[in-house]
């Protein structure tokens, strides 16, 4: 396993490779890390050279100069594919690594030769997208007022039972604003536009990104496959060697 830094547009990316053959690129979901992904690399390294790195703002990697959306963060990607020499690759995401690799499936189709959503984020029916960015939006204003006793416990009432989301509260600084920008965007526009085979990959217990925006995803891409597992939102954590194994399965199948 080689494990290295590299510096792209002067923020430093930790970056675990192993394997040989054609380029495998795994993006995490938010809050995790390339260490999330150890054992499903080494499996998937049998197969293919396996890219998996720390996304700006998360594990050992610095963070973003500024708030970024998901368009920034697809362009960081592209150029960590450039700076490796990378063409074109299997693109894995998961979670919030889900709306980044839908944005580059869709925005870059000769960049990616086949995709693997798992528990992706990005996507909700309009309604449920419409009532995320008042929320969001919301939260925006309400910081006006963080000076006001009793604004904290405010806040985390708000986080956990009305937009039941803990994330918030657990980023500095810059990855606060970065966040609420990520989580405001519908990315169902491109789900259509996705031209790669495409396996989406869930589990069935699910609670973060419940099962039914899987099923939704799966209708708007053309040419796509959808897997319920017996898990959680984190395959990868919970049955590593299932997950890898409907991933070459599904590879093996297309002639890859």
């Amino acid at each position: 396993m080689e494990e290295k830094f590299v510096d792209i547009n002067g923020i430093k990316i930790f970056t675990r490779i192993k394997g040989t053959g054609t380029p495998f690129l795994i993006l995490h979901g938010w809050g995790a890390s390339s260490d999330s992904w150890l054992k499903v690399q080494e499996i998937l390294a049998r197969n293919f050279r396996v890219f998996v790195l720390d996304l700006p703002g998360f594990g050992k990697s610095g963070l973003p100069l500024r708030p970024w959306d998901v368009q920034d963060y697809m362009e960081f990607v592209l150029d960590f594919l450039e700076v490796h020499n990378i063409k074109h690759c299997y693109l894995l995401g998961h979670s919030f690594g889900g709306r980044i690799s839908i944005k580059l499936s869709a925005q870059f189709p000769d960049s990616v030769i086949k995709l693997i959503l798992i528990d992706s984020a990005g996507t909700r029916p309009a309604k449920s997208n419409f009532f995320k960015r008042i929320l969001s939006s919301t939260a925006s204003f309400a910081s006006i007022f963080s000076f006001l006793p009793g604004f904290q416990l405010f806040r985390r009432f708000f986080y956990r039972f009305i937009i039941r989301s803990t994330d918030y509260l657990k980023v500095m600084g810059v990855m606060k604003e970065t966040f609420l920008k990520v989580i405001s965007e519908d990315l169902t526009f491109y789900l259509e536009k996705i031209k790669s085979g495409t396996m989406i990959i869930w589990g069935e217990k699910d609670k973060i990104t419940p099962i039914k925006d899987g099923r939704f995803i799966h209708s708007k891409i053309p040419n796509s496959k959808l897997i319920i597992l017996p898990c959680g939102h984190s395959p990868h954590l919970e049955i590593p060697e299932d997950l890898s194994k409907n991933i070459l399965d599904f590879l093996n199948k297309n002639g890859d």
